[in-house]
């Protein structure tokens, strides 16, 4: 094999990698944020690729010197990535919704504030909820985490030799239904607490008519809820430590699905 031809294969080959790595930065927390700026991702992505391609570099990889085919395999490479980083923030995703269905019963509905980390309005208690679970997330060491599984990745699916199959889509759809009961999980204390408010703001709006209900009763569910909040942190926090481990095992299932 000629130069030209070497280092032609080792270019396309490490184009792949850092593809792979891209489409992973794209999409989990605390890297994908627009906090940061694109070129640091891109550099962090270019770093990590110049790590990783001494060690999963493979001479024996079938890298096409079609335009096209080499196109279908990116394909697959930024699928793999963007999958995996959807599923990392999935339990970002759960907290969030939540956050925005505590707000919902509080009263805290028509507040929503900036968050600069996805560029969109959030609900406050949920923003509260996010920011907490990032802090979580990094002093459990998560990120180191994803950068495991970033590496496992190219010992599972190594480059040009991913093969989507059908039960992807039944894995990632699971996944997203179990998003809906970890939201549920987070804000069930505050909502039943806010249910048994509404329950006795109601009876007493039946015993004594003459007082308004409404003006007593949207501080007193705001006080509740916030109580309530500040009472289940400690079990919010466990929770979440579960809620990332069980995430971990579930984008080492993922990569072993493919």
């Amino acid at each position: 094999m000629d130069l030209f031809a070497l280092l032609q294969n080792q270019v396309a080959f490490f184009l792949l990698i850092f593809v792979r790595i891209t489409g992973i930065f794209m999409m989990t927390p605390i890297f994908g944020s627009r906090n940061i700026p694109v070129s640091i991702k891109a550099g962090l992505s270019l770093i990590l690729t110049y790590i990783l391609f001494p060690i999963v570099f493979n001479d024996s990889a079938a890298i096409p010197n079609d335009f096209l085919p080499y196109i279908f395999i990116v394909i697959g490479e930024l699928l793999i990535g963007l999958t995996i980083g959807f599923l990392s923030s999935l339990v970002f995703s759960a907290i969030q919704m939540a956050g925005q269905l505590l707000d919902m019963q509080i009263g805290f509905g028509v507040i929503n504030i900036i968050d600069p980390q996805s560029g969109g309005q959030v609900p406050l208690v949920g923003n509260f909820k996010h920011m907490l679970a990032l802090i979580i997330f990094l002093a459990t060491n998560g990120h180191h985490v994803l950068l495991s599984a970033l590496f496992v990745s190219f010992k599972l699916m190594p480059v040009t030799g991913v093969v989507v199959k059908a039960a992807l889509t039944n894995f990632v759809v699971d996944m997203v239904g179990d998003t809906f009961i970890i939201a549920m999980k987070i804000s069930l204390p505050i909502l039943i607490s806010l249910v048994i408010t509404d329950v006795a703001l109601g009876i007493l709006a039946r015993t004594m008519p003459q007082m308004n209900i409404f003006v007593v009763g949207v501080p007193g569910k705001i006080l509740v809820g916030l109580f309530v909040l500040s009472l289940a942190l400690p079990f919010y926090i466990f929770f979440l430590e579960m809620a990332f481990n069980g995430m971990y095992k579930d984008i080492f299932r993922l990569l072993s699905v493919f």
